[in-house]
């Protein structure tokens, strides 16, 4: 009887903790920042919006980039050689309040793009939990991931997920639709449950 007894206080003990664990994990406050010239991005985050819930945010410039891609390339080349950090016109009110952010960017010339930059300069995420997302035009992410880890050496920086977008040199934008879309909520489903942010 006393060892009936002991299990179902174990049972209950572990219930207990179970929905504790879930309750901290939900009442994580989340925030989700990227960066979009083709909709690719910004399509892999509302995916990851529509699992994890949070405050999903553009990033935009004060001085927006050329729509020529051309020029943009060479502005983004003379951006990353000088160190240039272009000024936003976003602002994030209370970054304090947030646990977890999630910050998405396309690869631009193997790196992260200059505004992710000027963002991960410009707030303090020392304590917090990063996650990095990225798409890119079938050349991987770079040194994007690595740059997240040296602009927040403060924080917990979680395994990335990176995807293939649109190819924009060669004429081919939004490509994260249909087929590519599901696939692409498959795969972010399972790397989310990796790396514990989803059950």
């Amino acid at each position: 009887m006393k060892k009936l007894i002991f299990y179902f206080l174990l049972i209950g003990f572990c219930s207990v903790s179970a929905c504790t664990s879930a309750q901290s994990q939900s009442s994580k406050k989340i925030l989700i920042v990227y960066l979009s010239r083709t909709n690719n991005t910004k399509a892999i985050a509302e995916i990851i919006h529509s699992y994890v819930g949070g405050k999903l945010v553009a990033l935009e410039l004060q001085k927006p980039y050329p729509e020529n891609y051309r020029q943009t390339v060479q502005q983004v080349v003379t951006e990353n050689e000088s160190g240039f950090l272009p000024p936003l016109k976003t602002q994030i009110d209370s970054i304090a309040s947030y646990d977890v952010v999630f910050v998405g960017f396309p690869t631009w010339g193997m790196q992260m793009p200059p505004p992710m930059k000027s963002f991960l300069h410009k707030y303090n995420l020392a304590g917090k939990t990063v996650i990095p997302f990225n798409t890119n035009a079938g050349y991987g992410v770079g040194s994007g991931f690595e740059t997240v880890k040296q602009l927040c050496p403060d924080s917990k920086v979680l395994e990335g997920f990176s995807i293939t977008g649109g190819i924009e040199r060669d004429g081919v934008y939004f490509t994260i639709q249909g087929e590519k879309e599901k696939q692409a909520r498959d795969d972010i489903s399972k790397w989310l449950k990796k790396i514990r942010l989803l059950k």
